[in-house]
């Protein structure tokens, strides 16, 4: 399996996109944790606690409709995203592609990393086939929402999760008679 996936020129620097291999994923914690939302969702103090996350990775990689990126400059990872494409009827039976868990190191960020990363998961999105790339940004990611914008995403859906793990988590009993 292609590891490499493409090298892009920053102005400073050549970063390298990698399909992520097992060997990345305390990197990739580390930058989902770096910051107020995920450092009270993501765990790394612990071999134990790096557990989850591993099996999870096993599962993305061995999904052909999954591809975790990692972008790396000096044989560190400084940035990540995780693509999905998902089959649909709706849309004529279209391709969609899912961007999600975007991150980009502190010492990276403004260096138009980030955007170089887009470009390069849009231009997969339509070798694969995709007709749209959607994504979710928590509504308090303000700085997120503006970047989005400027490369041409556009607000266009209210979105609604269902956290399974909290105790208001909906009975699905209640929804039925029993």
């Amino acid at each position: 399996m292609t590891t490499h996936l493409a090298t892009l020129s920053l102005t400073t620097t050549a970063i390298e996109l990698r399909r992520a291999s097992m060997d990345h994923v305390s990197a990739i914690i580390a930058l989902l944790a770096d910051d107020p939302l995920g450092a009270s969702r993501e765990s790394t103090e612990s071999d134990a606690d790096l557990q989850p996350y591993r099996e999870a990775f096993n599962d993305i990689d061995g999904d052909p409709r999954q591809l975790l990126v990692v972008a790396v400059a000096g044989g560190e990872v400084v940035g990540t995203m995780q693509l999905t494409f998902i089959p649909g009827l709706s849309r004529r039976g279209a391709l969609r592609a899912q961007i999600e868990a975007v991150r980009v190191r502190d010492d990276f960020r403004g260096l138009g990393l980030g955007q170089a990363m887009f470009g390069w998961a849009i231009g997969e999105a339509q070798r694969r086939g995709c007709v749209m790339i959607q994504l979710t940004a928590d509504k308090t990611r303000t700085n997120a929402h503006r970047f989005y914008t400027r490369l041409g995403f556009v607000a266009s859906h209210e979105g609604f999760k269902l956290d399974m793990r909290s105790q208001s988590a909906v009975d699905s009993a209640e929804f039925f008679d029993a």
